[in-house]
């Protein structure tokens, strides 16, 4: 079994002192750095673009886990590439050729990720699983922090470990939306192994960032 890895989401951090929330993280034991990108087209908030992404990456080592949540996705690939996306995950509704898309990633030398929200169906990726790196599923609707989870989410997870285990694949399967102590043991005993988490991590336990994320990976 994959190792378990905490990627906390920096859409619940200190918006003011975000140089600092990282610092905060990469000490705590953060495994990399969850960054929701979101345009107020394809989902309905805005959040942060390339500028502010390449001045923190300018501050870390850490890896930098860029969830676009934009459309036409394609056409701002290389901004984020180039701003310091160490992975780049994308939504398949939000391109009008994902095998384009995700050639484009793998041409900048970038992990590819791809996201499934909550009502996308595997088989919607199904044919791109042994091109990509990740495969991120939504256990909310995307667009803003602090939802509840949505369990049955964890079918697809269950679903994607059998295709490994037939097709003999090694992506990462990535789980975000609601995660918290409670939840966080099914959906890696459902076969996810990285966590994104953005509000527990950040609040629970008077904001103890390195008890939250320990909690978090403990089954």
């Amino acid at each position: 079994m994959k190792k378990i890895q905490i990627s906390p989401s920096i859409l619940s951090a200190d918006f003011s002192q975000l140089g600092n929330e990282i610092k905060r993280l990469e000490d705590a034991g953060a495994d990399m750095i969850h960054v929701d990108v979101m345009d107020g087209h394809f989902v309905p908030n805005l959040t942060i673009g390339p500028p502010v992404i390449k001045a923190l990456k300018k501050q870390s080592s850490m890896i930098f886990d860029v969830h676009l949540m934009i459309s036409p996705v394609h056409k701002y690939i290389d901004a984020y590439s180039d701003a310091g996306a160490d992975i780049i995950t994308i939504h398949p509704e939000a391109t009008d050729d994902l095998s384009s898309s995700i050639s484009k990633i793998k041409q900048l030398n970038k992990k590819v990720g791809v996201s499934l929200n909550p009502e996308t169906k595997v088989d919607v990726i199904r044919e791109h699983l042994n091109e990509i790196e990740l495969v991120l599923i939504m256990s909310v609707n995307p667009g803003f922090g602090g939802q509840k989870f949505m369990p049955e989410v964890l079918v697809k997870i269950k679903e994607l470990k059998e295709i490994q285990k037939t097709q003999n694949l090694n992506f990462d399967i990535e789980i975000d939306g609601g995660i918290n102590f409670d939840n966080s043991k099914e959906a890696i005993e459902a076969g996810a192994n990285i966590l994104v988490s953005g509000t527990t991590i950040f609040k629970s336990n008077n904001g103890d960032i390195k008890k939250n994320i320990e909690l978090l990976k403990s089954k």
